[in-house]
């Protein structure tokens, strides 16, 4: 990754909807194509990270729930 901040998931998924917009557009800079690819990838990683870190602590606050 870049050494940007770490955006959040929102924000992750607005930048990401962006760079789907630009590489379906009609005129595509082919010199920033692997680039913006390469950003959409690291982006889909970030986002998959949180949605799996998400999924353990709701899962780790309903076990508590459901304890004795």
């Amino acid at each position: 990754m870049t050494d940007a901040p770490i955006p959040g998931y929102a924000a992750a998924l607005t930048e990401l909807d962006a760079i789907l917009r630009e590489l379906e557009g009609s005129d595509v800079d082919v010199d920033h194509l692997a680039e913006r690819v390469s950003r959409a990838s690291e982006l889909i990683s970030l986002c998959r990270d949180k949605i799996s870190n998400a999924q353990v602590k709701i899962e780790e606050v309903t076990a508590d729930l459901d304890a004795p």
